[in-house]
């Protein structure tokens, strides 16, 4: 029983794991600010080349 509890205050004590979470979500902001900044850079992007093949037309 003593291990038990000992191997769950070992678990609990344990950072590893969290500091793994802690870089995935770190990670999963930094490629959602990556994508909608593409996101909004494509549509300015599109709508000046439209604008600029309407005046070539």
């Amino acid at each position: 029983m003593k291990s038990l509890i000992n191997s769950t205050k070992a678990f609990i004590r344990d950072e590893d794991g969290v500091t793994a979470i802690e870089y995935g979500l770190i990670a999963t902001l930094i490629a959602l600010v990556i994508i909608t900044g593409v996101t909004a850079v494509g549509t300015n992007l599109a709508a000046k080349f439209l604008f600029i093949s309407t005046k070539l037309a």
